[in-house]
């Protein structure tokens, strides 16, 4: 079953159950010094991200200005409060997402998005690179309709690029958000504690056009 469900979603019913207790994070972002978690300020806005292995994407987006704060953690499944290791199993359903908090005043919602699509290969199903299954899919979960509506109107533009550049159909999965679940704390801002550590994002090389 474990081979079985590395490359296909699995089931709620065949879903580990998880547990009722939260994985316990540090109060405060290591890099930036804001709270990782809510209540954030007012007029702030927040997306969650996958573009594969989570560490260099998280630092991806707490290097862009307007970025309040970032956090690391699992969504799109079933599992509640699950443990990486049981992403990794498969049994999930969740994806390794970078949960970003910004502020619209200095950067706004299509450079965020034109930073996701140019960081990675959103047309390679369960598997970016060489990190291979489900948790690894490129996905965007919206926190509002408006927001799902900028997102697939985006994801429109850089298909129409990447279709010029000959490459492939995007298989990003672009739907609102359900709960995030914080990954353990090592894994939080992990390349800032571990400035060697591995980074597996490759991009398409295609831009990504502004929003008209």
């Amino acid at each position: 079953m474990f081979a079985s469900t590395k490359h296909k979603l699995v089931e709620k019913s065949q879903a580990l159950p998880g547990r009722t207790t939260p994985i316990t994070v540090s109060p405060r972002h290591l890099v930036l010094g804001h709270p990782m978690q809510p209540p954030f300020p007012p007029g702030l806005e927040q997306i969650e991200l996958g573009l594969g292995c989570f560490w260099g994407a998280e630092r991806l987006f707490w290097q862009m200005d307007g970025v309040y704060t970032t956090a690391v953690g699992y969504g799109g499944g079933f599992t509640v409060n699950p443990a990486y290791q049981e992403v990794c199993s498969g049994l999930t359903a969740h994806a390794e997402l970078v949960l970003v908090v910004f502020d619209p005043a200095i950067t706004s919602l299509d450079a965020v998005l034109q930073t996701f699509w140019q960081a990675h290969d959103p047309t390679q199903g369960m598997r970016q690179g060489n990190d291979s299954g489900t948790q690894y899919r490129s996905a965007i979960y919206a926190d509002s309709e408006a927001q799902l509506a900028a997102v697939q109107a985006s994801a429109g533009r850089y298909q129409q690029a990447l279709q010029q550049a000959g490459l492939g159909t995007i298989t990003t999965e672009m739907r609102r958000a359900g709960p995030f679940y914080y990954a353990e704390d090592y894994h939080q801002q992990y390349l800032a504690k571990n400035p060697d550590g591995y980074c597996g994002l490759r991009g398409t090389g295609v831009t990504c056009p502004n929003a008209s």
